[in-house]
């Protein structure tokens, strides 16, 4: 149990410095793991706008941060954050018609 706690905590520390460097627009390593690499592509292929990219970063960030202290092992892609973002903006929606 405590490996699982310090094995969550090392993906969070990881991602969160990945997150980190993406809004400074630097990438300071050349050695990834093939889960940040994941992200780095799903990211990439939700084509957000320049616009609104690094407020919706740091939401996400929080988002996984949140997610991780409740238990879950890895971080969600934003993709997934952003499908429970539009489901819950849907709901919302249907419950207001």
């Amino acid at each position: 149990m405590i490996d699982a706690v310090q094995d969550s905590e090392i993906v969070l520390a990881r991602f969160n410095r990945l997150i980190q460097e993406l809004l400074r627009g630097t990438m300071n390593r050349n050695t990834f793991r093939q889960w940040e690499i994941d992200i780095l592509l799903d990211i990439e292929a939700c084509n957000l706008r320049d616009a609104g990219k690094r407020d919706m970063l740091r939401r996400y960030q929080k988002a996984v941060q949140r997610s991780m202290d409740r238990g879950a092992p890895a971080p969600m892609k934003l993709s997934e954050y952003l499908g429970t973002l539009k489901a819950a903006r849907n709901g919302v929606a249907a419950v207001a018609d």
